[in-house]
């Protein structure tokens, strides 16, 4: 019998648990602490439940946690891991050190059906959604764990694909009762759904940056099928309903391509598109993957462009390139294990 997990249930789902097992309802929050504060899901080890409640529950439940399948180490101390779903696919998480912050970027799909023609991942298509325990288990399951200041959902698919699942992980994530992080160490990126981008803003306070990459519709519709579905300018127009000027944050992720948007003409449409909006834009290098048809730019264009955008009023940076010579690109990995070849020689 496959058994459930525990990790990713709220105290009334624990409660629930409780009431079926014979158990009484306070024993939910015991559980929550075990869960959440100390990171176990083993039943057995919960010893403040007794004997034969923990022999029923160890009877239906597992801790639906697993370790890493394996790490790859960049010279910048980069690590990223792969894990193994139940379903039996790989998802992969990137541990990224900086000084006195260390940054987990966590995956919610395992591939994605969004289809971004620079996505390693988007390559692979959709496998499945990953449940909320599967999200925490990058968390909880990572060696580093203890050492980690911030969270993005910036890995494998497209976390308002997986909306439900989300900000169940979040609810864990942010509660007192969960582990308690603030909501301004957290950022979920999208590429942009309309129908769920609502539900993320209402029912959580994380950061939110946005996969923009072109400004013009037909341009960003040839490289994000998405904009086909869920036009750039819609989105820009549910975000302008938020209050971004106190704690939470929008940023915008720009992958820059050479030739393809990093012209005069995308300076000024992004700031025609972005004009009112308290925001950051976040220049990416595009990194390199297999048989892409496009190309990195020069730290020069990166520096002008970074510049154009800075001296018209939107905040822009660029971020560093992280772990490139372990292909840290999202889906390499996860492919190259499916495919069972080395990612470092593709």
């Amino acid at each position: 019998m496959v058994k459930e997990s525990l990790y990713g249930r709220n105290p009334e789902e624990l409660k629930t648990i409780c009431a079926e097992a014979g158990m009484p309802r306070f024993a939910a929050a015991q559980m929550a602490r075990w869960l959440y504060r100390r990171f176990t899901g083993d039943v057995n080890a919960m010893t403040d439940l007794s004997a034969k409640a923990r022999a029923v529950l160890a009877g239906r439940f597992d801790s639906g946690l697993s370790a890493p399948q394996s790490v790859s180490v960049s010279e910048d101390g980069t690590r990223k891991y792969l894990y193994r779903t139940r379903q039996g696919a790989f998802v992969e998480s990137a541990y990224i050190p900086d000084g006195d912050r260390a940054t987990l970027c966590v995956s919610s799909q395992a591939g994605c059906r969004m289809g971004c023609r620079f996505c390693a991942t988007g390559r692979q298509g959709l496998h499945h959604s990953l449940s909320a325990a599967d999200i925490l288990n990058q968390i909880v399951s990572l060696p580093e764990r203890d050492k980690l200041t911030n969270l993005v959902f910036m890995g494998m698919g497209e976390p308002l694909d997986n909306i439900e699942e989300v900000l169940r992980a979040l609810d864990v994530l942010t509660s007192k009762w969960g582990m308690g992080w603030s909501p301004t160490r957290i950022t979920v990126s999208t590429c942009g759904i309309c129908t769920t981008l609502p539900q993320l803003l209402d029912r959580s306070s994380v950061h939110v940056a946005v996969s923009l990459h072109n400004p013009f519709p037909q341009e960003r519709a040839e490289i994000m099928p998405i904009e086909k579905a869920f036009p750039v300018h819609e989105v820009i127009g549910i975000l302008r309903r938020y209050d971004f000027t106190r704690q939470r944050r929008v940023s915008f992720e720009y992958i820059v391509m050479e030739g393809l948007n990093d012209s005069p003409r995308h300076v000024r449409e992004l700031c025609r598109l972005l004009n009112g909006i308290k925001c950051r834009i976040n220049l990416i290098r595009f990194h390199r993957i297999p048989g892409s048809p496009y190309f990195s730019p020069s730290e020069q264009r990166m520096c002008e462009f970074r510049d154009a955008l800075t001296s018209r009023g939107i905040q822009t940076t660029i971020r560093r390139s992280r772990g490139e010579d372990i292909k840290a690109a999202c889906g390499l990995l996860s492919t190259a294990r499916m495919q069972n070849t080395d990612p470092a020689t593709n």
